[in-house]
């Protein structure tokens, strides 16, 4: 039998594992010799799942995310099938615990809510519903082969958050640049987190240049104040974006539907990365095949070594970057 961390919490249905598992058990309890307890701080929801709670439930966002977490056990939206991340301190580590992390450290996790044995104890009292990340006080736990990073203290922890939350993105964006030669690099929703920070990546890889999609005039100011692109477009991605043809296209939206529009801006031999929740894999599939389209379609999945440096690095040594994370997050 595989010994597969963390499914030991699953409580249904039986044989899956912990992120596909409907229901895990969050008691605070290690019940592991390589599990790790966290007091949890702050959660910070995805984009896409945050944005399909807030449009369905409105004012009653936060009630909505609670009963989620107390029917799952964890934050695994039904709808996206997303989550997010967690900041907080760790109380506890069994002997075999691989996180690489100590009692004490305030740390942040790198792996999806979806997959973590989640409890919330003050009913999200401090939270308004309006922004992603959520002051919180709870537990979760961590199982074998989480991947956490100890936060630093340089950065503001929401910043450092923010970072976390989607620097795979960074990571993954700079790898598929590397391997072309001085490539047009578009990212369809380039003003946002894990936008900017694939721009400011994709430079540092080599692009010979970045364009920017946006979604309205704000969004572009925004953009074009920090420096990020060579080249910004208005457009609502949805739809055939005008004008763009890039070697390599990275879609960071948090609406469904643009799957299509990134394969007709991308050039044959072209390579699309999918860093929203809201991508249909269907959709991405059938659409480049429908459209004839000689392209490579990625899933971005989260992960990649060393993608939490290199993203702590493109915030620290990029002022336009930094200035836009930290005027996004005084703005939730």
């Amino acid at each position: 039998m595989v010994d597969v961390p963390g499914a030991h919490r699953v409580l249904g249905p039986p044989g899956v594992l912990p992120q596909a598992a409907w229901r895990l058990d969050p008691d605070p309890a290690l019940k592991d010799t390589a599990e790790t307890r966290v007091r949890v701080e702050r959660l910070n929801l995805d984009a896409a799942s945050f944005r399909q709670l807030r449009d369905a439930h409105g004012d009653r966002v936060r009630d909505e995310v609670l009963r989620i977490v107390a029917e799952r056990g964890k934050m695994h939206n039904p709808v996206t099938g997303s989550g997010g991340m967690l900041i907080g301190v760790v109380e506890e580590s069994g002997p075999d615990a691989t996180v690489g992390v100590r009692p004490g450290d305030r740390i942040a996790t790198l792996v999806s809510l979806t997959l973590t044995p989640l409890t919330i104890t003050d009913g999200l009292a401090r939270w308004d519903g309006r922004a992603e990340q959520v002051p919180c006080d709870g537990f979760a736990i961590l199982h074998g082969r989480t991947v956490a990073a100890v936060l630093p203290g340089d950065l503001d922890a929401a910043l450092a958050l923010a970072v976390f939350d989607v620097c795979g993105a960074p990571a993954l964006t700079a790898r598929v640049v590397a391997g072309y030669h001085r490539p047009v690099v578009a990212v369809i929703g380039g003003s946002g987190k894990s936008g900017s920070l694939s721009l400011a990546a994709a430079r540092r890889a080599g692009a010979s240049r970045t364009v920017g999609v946006c979604p309205d005039g704000t969004e572009a100011a925004r953009l074009r104040e920090s420096g990020l692109a060579d080249e910004i477009v208005v457009a609502d991605a949805r739809a055939p974006i005008g004008g763009v043809r890039a070697d390599v296209t990275v879609v960071c939206v948090d609406v469904p539907g643009c799957e299509h529009a990134a394969i007709l801006a991308t050039r044959d031999g072209g390579t699309v990365v999918f860093f929203s929740m809201a991508t249909s894999f269907t959709a991405a599939a059938l659409g480049a095949e429908g459209l004839a389209a000689d392209v490579t379609l990625l899933i971005g999945n989260g992960y990649v070594p060393g993608h939490a440096r290199m993203a702590l690095d493109l915030i620290r040594a990029t002022p336009g970057l930094r200035q836009l994370f930290t005027r996004r997050l005084r703005a939730d």
